[in-house]
């Protein structure tokens, strides 16, 4: 918007000006955390920032970008695209960004930064990607499930780093995949059994640690379980969280023994805290914002987290909307 042009004689008088500030000031303050950019216009539209707080709470992605995987790594944060499997990359503190590699046509889902490698759950591909968090080079490409085809389909979903290895998720299979970091092609396939039940829904899909860095924990997106699974055997154990079920549950983020649990199309992180063995949880609070239009995944920078919106149920077509990454106080 074009300021109006300043009168050549007459000076604003002392109350026009303390009017003028009073009405900035009730502006800011109105921004808040959660704003969703929405319409053609949403790339290019100015970031909006929180009062008081660094850089802007909501970052324009490119026009049907459909983004679901998210890592941040200091200012940096990364997203990926569903669709075309392009990595976009933005300041935090200004909102700029730009594509850092552009994507095979297969998706990128999950998303974890490693020094300076990132590496990318490849979706119905089967497969991970090893990117330059520089310069968007591939520096390895990763076959993790065998035989994919559409009788023996494969999503790759999610990932975490845990001390030698990267272990991913299939929400088709009911397996996880171990990628050994300093040698990416030595891929181990570990069965999940015990009280794991596969279902025709969504079933594996975010992944961590337990807090004590002994097992793993994995959400089960169509029955909103969370399992404890032994990295050695596989053998997985429902966590009692007391009753409460991580319906469409996602990404899922670990900070102490605080676990975050977005619940996608429920527009809402989980906020729980586990024993430190991880076999038990109590839920303390729900994390919601009007800027949630289905939140895919979490990262964490600071005192706040960046979901970016998937907006799978948005009516249109996504190859025309809009898209962002927004920010809450975790």
């Amino acid at each position: 918007m074009t300021e109006p042009s300043r009168p050549s004689v007459r000076r604003p008088s002392r109350l026009a000006t303390g009017l003028r500030r009073a009405v900035v000031g009730l502006t800011t303050l109105g921004l808040g955390a959660g704003l969703v950019l929405v319409g053609a216009d949403a790339a290019s539209a100015k970031p909006k920032h929180d009062h008081g707080a660094p850089g802007p709470a909501s970052i324009a992605l490119p026009i049907g970008f459909q983004p679901e995987g998210i890592a941040v790594k200091g200012t940096k944060v990364y997203s990926g695209s569903r669709a075309t499997g392009d990595i976009y990359v933005a300041d935090l503190r200004t909102g700029n960004g730009r594509v850092l590699s552009k994507g095979p046509g297969t998706p990128s889902l999950g998303l974890k930064v490693d020094g300076r490698r990132l590496w990318v759950a490849g979706g119905a591909a089967g497969d991970a990607r090893v990117l330059d968090t520089r310069t968007g080079k591939v520096l390895a490409s990763i076959t993790l499930a065998q035989d994919v085809s559409t009788e023996k389909p494969s999503f790759v979903n999610d990932e975490v780093l845990a001390g030698r290895y990267v272990w991913f998720t299939d929400s088709v299979r009911p397996q996880l995949y171990r990628v050994d970091r300093r040698h990416p092609r030595r891929v181990t396939t570990v069965d999940l059994t015990g009280d794991w039940k596969q279902t025709a829904g969504t079933n594996a899909n975010g992944i961590v640690r337990t807090p004590d860095g002994t097992a793993l924990l994995v959400v089960k997106s169509d029955t909103g379980q969370l399992f404890r699974v032994d990295p050695r055997t596989g053998v997985a154990t429902v966590v009692d969280l007391g009753g409460y079920a991580l319906t469409a549950g996602d990404g899922l983020l670990l900070k102490g023994r605080t676990l975050y649990a977005v619940q996608n199309r429920l527009d809402k992180i989980a906020v729980v805290v586990l024993n430190q063995a991880g076999t038990r949880g109590e839920l303390r609070r729900t994390i919601t914002s009007p800027a949630f239009d289905v939140p895919s995944t979490v990262a964490r920078a600071g005192k706040y987290l960046y979901l970016p919106n998937a907006r799978f149920t948005a009516t249109g077509e996504p190859a025309t909307l809009a898209y962002s990454i927004n920010r809450v106080k975790a």
